[in-house]
């Protein structure tokens, strides 16, 4: 679900730098009205009942973006992420560092998973992972108005339920078609420490027992591979401004110990696919 909603906040709030063309004083107009753009946005995605599973249900997703003394922040679901460095209108490379928090819900609420060996592995409490990201953008690949992206961050669980941490590299793509339709298509991959494996994809004695799963021990390591691409369409105005549709979806393939574990190799599959669609009105 991480990865579905970062692509979303991705579609729904790039804005494309239309005005590299401008003159330097319109230039600057755009960027104070940049400057002060709020974005909220409410969908639905068709996410996995757990990290694994195949099956899968409907979920909200609220979320919102805007600038803070020229500072970038998104909310989107259960994640929320800040840039604390100003991005600089005109300029063809872009940095990015800040914070970052995920709320982690998976096999969180044993009712929403429908496998009956899986639930029987009990709930999970709520983990809450804080870390940071850094990055870097460049504007003008293909033409004056696409960018390209790539990231890397990590979190740490900070109440000690996995007690362990998350790598995310990640690379982005966007493109405007139109001053009406943006595309990006993105690859990501997590990388995990040893007891988020055992965590949310090893099965204990008292487990096995319970669930008629066999016993599993994951380590950590590489977790998946996640491709996808979302398309923005602006309903009303343009991409900077007004009421746009976004659609879209990912294909993640799971790996190592984590294809092998009974959780997924049983009762799931290693094959996640998920979609989303969503309303953002740009302010």
């Amino acid at each position: 679900m991480r990865i579905v909603l970062a692509c979303l906040a991705t579609a729904a709030f790039a804005t494309p730098a239309f005005a590299q063309d401008e003159p330097a004083a319109e230039q600057a107009a755009v960027a104070e009205e940049a400057s002060a753009r709020l974005t909220v946005a409410v969908g639905g995605a068709w996410i996995p009942d757990y990290e694994g599973s195949d099956d899968n249900r409907w979920t909200p997703i609220p979320a919102a973006n805007g600038t803070v003394a020229g500072m970038s922040f998104t909310i989107l679901g259960n994640r929320a992420s800040l840039d604390v460095i100003p991005e600089v209108a005109g300029k063809d490379w872009n940095f990015q560092l800040g914070p970052v928090a995920v709320i982690n819900l998976n096999r969180t609420n044993r009712d929403a998973i429908d496998d009956p060996r899986v639930a029987a592995l009990g709930e999970i409490d709520t983990a809450v992972e804080v870390g940071g990201y850094i990055g870097i953008a460049k504007t003008g690949i293909l033409h004056d108005y696409d960018t390209l992206s790539a990231s890397l961050s990590y979190r740490h669980d900070v109440t000690k339920i996995h007690k362990s941490g998350i790598f995310t590299p990640s690379v982005n793509y966007t493109t405007p078609l139109s001053t009406k339709a943006l595309v990006s298509v993105f690859a990501s991959a997590e990388i995990v420490e040893d007891r988020y494996a055992r965590t949310y994809f090893g099965v204990t004695p008292a487990g096995s027992v319970a669930s008629g799963l066999p016993v599993f021990r994951p380590e950590g390591g590489q977790k998946d591979i996640t491709v996808g691409g979302f398309v923005t369409h602006a309903i009303t105005g343009d991409l900077t401004k007004g009421l746009a549709l976004i659609v879209g979806g990912t294909y993640k393939k799971l790996v190592g110990d984590f294809a092998d574990s009974p959780l997924v190799s049983i009762a799931g599959s290693r094959h996640q696919w998920t979609g989303g669609a969503g309303l953002a009105l740009t302010f």
